[in-house]
């Protein structure tokens, strides 16, 4: 079953984190997705860049309408995707525990519905 680990955390100022912390995180994460990857779980890894750099993109109005930044306002912004592939969902959380996000953010678990590849989509179950 398919899962996306959606990495919530708040973003840190470029001074605000020291560099040698930086380093141990961007350590931990390199630990991380090579311990999924060698698992044979992964299934793709992004770390997003700051929220200041999204822009969003609606048609609700019944026009298009691009704004810079985030939709919501919240203290905690996605940071970062891992898709895995597991058997469950305890074998989601129990990667998820393992997530460094998770000891400075919050990693929310969430089973993909349906996903698009080799040029259709397939149900994920």
């Amino acid at each position: 079953m398919r899962y996306s680990l959606l990495l919530n955390y708040s973003e840190a100022g470029g001074s605000e984190v020291p560099e040698e912390a930086m380093a141990e995180a961007r350590a931990a994460f390199d630990r991380y997705a090579k311990s999924l990857d060698e698992a044979g779980v992964l299934l793709g890894a992004d770390v997003m860049q700051p929220v200041a750099a999204s822009t969003t993109v609606t048609l609700r109005s019944g026009s298009l309408q691009v704004q810079d930044g985030p939709f919501a306002d919240t203290k905690e912004q996605l940071g970062g995707i891992v898709l895995i592939d597991v058997a469950d969902l305890d074998a989601a959380l129990a990667w998820a525990e393992k997530c460094p996000a998770a000891q400075w953010g919050t990693v929310e678990v969430r089973p993909t519905a349906v996903y698009f590849a080799n040029g259709q989509w397939n149900p994920a179950a």
